[in-house]
């Protein structure tokens, strides 16, 4: 069913009334609360974080917010979210993942079709659509075929030439999105305009245990991290056998209650720069294994701008002289407006987030009792001007001969 036949849903709301809206995204179920005057692109957007999708006219002319619905083309700023209820939707984030491209991405990036990159999404998404429909299409009629996109500083010529490469390659149609599945995908706690839109603070909603399934595919982080601190092993273990005790050393987080089945309700804090998340969520304990020196938890949590977090954590030890490694493996999956962060600086805040969180668990472990104050994340500043200096400090480790 297209877009056009789709028959409009029989609702009458205000102007400022939120009206509930289910739909498919990347294949991802996704329930949003929404007032009926916001389009497709706001949505995706705005409410599910989902950045890709370009505006650009907002009036269905530059075809910069080109998306699938239900398989067919559909401009994103001329389709209002609640027309959409139990429709398939597929952004440009689903047609391929950052270490396997689509074809189509491939191309373009090979043939240098993208300047500012502005229109991209739509010029993906665009041709897709033209080489399912009409897998055959002639070389001569690309030009006419793709014009519903427009672009103002590439010329158009590499654009055809890598739609026209792609239409060789698979001559009898192009391979199916590569990046649609369950994964993690959140709107807003409301969704209605203004509704906490700007707010920092998490929603009302206490979490409910839950069954944590973190998504498929790569992670959008995955980090490793060792350090040494100078206290014994059973020392380090008397405090993560108390998990109220383990969660006040973390950087920006508290525990806000037990939910059964080692699970556990809490909240947590993020800014860098600009951007500023108050997460709440759950943790589930899978593995504690005190004689084998080892803990792992999955978590997950939302906060109330569409941003979401699910992380699979293993801590573990082992003995160094009098005091301990801690070793830490995480991968970490994000959606929103925290995924905006590139990976090498969420790779910084993370070792320094945990170089917080061992010298917390060091000093827990030594006086009995949990640290004094709450352990707050490092600043933006201190996290930015330390990222620095250490990639300042690596070329003259390389220079003087240090040991590496």
């Amino acid at each position: 069913m297209t877009t056009s036949e789709r028959p409009l849903r029989p609702v009458r709301a205000e102007a400022g009334e939120a009206v509930e809206v289910s739909f498919t995204v990347n294949g991802t179920p996704a329930t949003l609360e929404l007032p009926a005057r916001v389009t497709l692109s706001d949505a995706l957007r705005d409410h599910l974080g989902l950045t890709g999708t370009h505006v650009g006219c907002e009036h269905g002319v530059c075809g910069m917010c080109t998306v699938l619905v239900d398989g067919q083309a559909a401009r994103a700023c001329l389709l209002f979210a609640v027309q959409l209820d139990g429709a398939d939707i597929v952004t440009v984030e689903g047609l391929g993942k950052p270490d396997a491209l689509h074809p189509l991405q491939e191309s373009f990036g090979r043939n240098h079709a993208l300047q500012c990159g502005f229109c991209t999404p739509g010029f993906l998404m665009s041709s897709y659509d033209l080489l399912t429909d009409k897998p055959g299409v002639a070389a001569e009629e690309l030009p006419e075929e793709l014009s519903g996109v427009i672009c103002r500083c590439t010329g158009y010529r590499n654009i055809v030439t890598a739609v026209r490469e792609t239409q060789e390659r698979f001559p009898d149609g192009i391979p199916a999105p590569g990046n649609c599945g369950a994964r993690a995908l959140a709107g807003r706690a409301t969704g209605r305009v203004g509704g906490g839109q700007d707010s920092d603070e998490p929603p009302d909603d206490a979490p409910k245990s839950v069954e944590i399934v973190l998504p498929g595919g790569e992670p959008t982080i995955a980090v490793r991290i060792t350090t040494e601190i100078a206290v014994a092993g059973d020392q380090v273990w008397d405090v993560f056998d108390d998990i109220g005790l383990l969660a006040r050393c973390l950087p920006g987080a508290e525990l806000t209650g037990e939910l059964g089945g080692d699970q556990y309700a809490g909240r947590a804090r993020v800014s860098v720069g600009p951007v500023k998340l108050a997460f709440k969520g759950v943790a589930q304990v899978l593995e504690h294994d005190r004689a084998a020196r080892r803990l792992r938890v999955l978590a997950q949590g939302e906060d109330s701008g569409g941003a979401q977090t699910q992380a699979d954590i293993e801590l573990r030890t082992e003995p160094s002289g009098e005091g301990t490694v801690l070793h830490a493996d995480a991968k970490v999956y994000l959606t929103g407006r925290i995924a905006q962060f590139g990976r090498a600086l969420a790779g910084d805040i993370s070792r320094r987030m945990f170089e917080q969180f061992a010298a917390a668990v060091a000093e827990a472990a030594t006086s009995g009792e949990a640290p004094s104050g709450p352990v707050r994340a490092p600043s933006a500043l201190r996290l930015m001007l330390g990222s620095l200096l250490d990639r300042l400090r690596r070329p003259r480790r390389k220079g003087s001969g240090a040991a590496r």
